[in-house]
């Protein structure tokens, strides 16, 4: 049990002495990793699904949303590492956000020229 109090105590001191700003950036961070790990569960939930290998839309989304935040916490721990790393990925996640949304245009779009196509027909 001692070990217990031990860890609640050094929590309860670390707990005091850390500033506020400290301890947002921390939330951010942590809150960030989540929304980053949240990709991996949607990708495994949908392959399980379809038992094969699937990437849904909400992978990619999960995926900037999360490497933003993770970016800017890169930047407030001024780790040029992280930086660069997070700062690639957001540029490979928004590309595939541009080709899901280029490809849902696209194919509203043939829907549409379908439909009067089937109208013009008739």
């Amino acid at each position: 049990m001692d070990i217990f109090a031990s860890a609640a105590e050094q929590l309860a001191h670390w707990w005091a002495d850390t500033p506020t700003t400290e301890k947002v950036w921390l939330a951010v961070g942590f809150s960030a990793q989540l929304m980053f790990s949240m990709r991996f569960i949607v990708q495994w939930i949908a392959s399980e699904r379809a038992r094969a290998s699937i990437v849904p839309e909400t992978f990619w989304y999960f995926s900037l949303i999360g490497g933003a935040m993770l970016f800017a916490y890169a930047i407030y721990r001024l780790d040029p590492v992280f930086m660069l790393g997070q700062g690639m990925g957001l540029v490979i996640y928004s590309r595939n956000i541009y080709f899901i949304r280029n490809h849902h245009k696209m194919a509203t779009r043939d829907e549409k020229a379908g439909e009067v196509r089937s109208v013009a027909a008739e």
